[in-house]
């Protein structure tokens, strides 16, 4: 088998139809038809059910697609080994974020790009960082920038470019904890919390801290996976944010005692022993401006 048959099952997969796909790769029909088969007679078992005029991938051609795009990827990012991304450059780059990195790279990303590599795709996707993982598992993303409190260790995954974040309660200008030179850990309680879902490191801290009433189960009132519509019920209400102090600037660090002196540790995650994006030196150079 050859990476161009890969490509080309690729794109038959991609538009579900030999007319189509035909015309994406421009090549004809019977060519594609033929490319296809050989694949299958190589492999042993049919990639695509003949269904009428429709084609579906087999329960075999799901995990050979999952596959082939690795392989199909692997051999593009080898080819840039080595080299510079320059201004001519196109491609594509699905970037998944959770709550505190998107909040921080969403713009500066898409803004870097759009400015000095203005021919690349930007995809950034924002979720949880268990579906984040499992999304660059399947190849549905290209790296991810996420708290790594939360990403359980794991062999095929590689880690690198940590950052640091101090994490703190913040309320809005005007609030009655605001301008408060020391204020209870009680009297914060007393005001609903609003954070994105929590570590179970961070979860031990803020016990440690606070006691039992610190646990996030109890403290906690309001979660959301998008930390901007936690930022925003702070601005409007008496809700007290528990996140990144840098992700929300204009709020007010509330004088908590005892202080919380807790941190996120960010960390770019790719999949192991995979040659590495031509975009991911720009990445960590955001990541360095943006983050540290």
């Amino acid at each position: 088998m050859t990476l161009v048959q890969l490509r080309h099952f690729i794109a038959l997969a991609r538009v579900g139809s030999f007319v189509k796909a035909s015309d994406v790769l421009c090549m004809t029909q019977p060519a594609l038809s033929r490319s296809i088969k050989s694949l299958e007679d190589e492999l042993g078992r049919l990639l695509f059910d003949r269904i009428g005029k429709r084609i579906e991938l087999t329960s075999f051609g799901q995990e050979v697609l999952a596959r082939s795009h690795a392989l199909v990827e692997e051999a593009e990012q080898l080819r840039h080994c080595g080299r510079r991304l320059s201004a001519d450059d196109s491609g594509r780059i699905r970037l998944g974020l959770s709550s505190g990195p998107g909040a921080m790279l969403s713009a500066p990303v898409m803004a870097h790009f759009a400015q000095h590599f203005p021919k690349f795709h930007v995809d950034i996707v924002r979720a949880n960082t268990a579906s984040l993982a499992q999304m660059l598992r399947d190849r549905q993303l290209d790296a991810l920038v996420v708290d790594i409190r939360s990403l359980r260790p794991a062999p095929d995954l590689r880690v690198s470019q940590i950052a640091e974040m101090d994490g703190t309660f913040m309320c809005r200008p005007g609030h009655p904890l605001a301008d408060l030179p020391r204020v209870t850990f009680a009297r914060l309680a007393g005001y609903p919390v609003a954070s994105t879902p929590l570590s179970e490191e961070m979860a031990r801290i803020l016990v440690e801290r606070y006691g039992e009433e610190g646990h996030p189960e109890v403290l906690v009132k309001l979660t959301s996976d998008e930390i901007s519509h936690m930022v925003q019920v702070t601005e409007q209400t008496d809700t007290v944010l528990l996140a990144i102090r840098a992700c929300a600037p204009h709020l007010v660090e509330i004088a908590l005692q005892p202080p919380l002196k807790a941190k996120a540790r960010f960390g770019l995650v790719t999949i192991a022993n995979k040659a590495e994006a031509l975009f991911l030196p720009e990445l960590r150079k955001l990541m360095d401006a943006v983050m540290r």
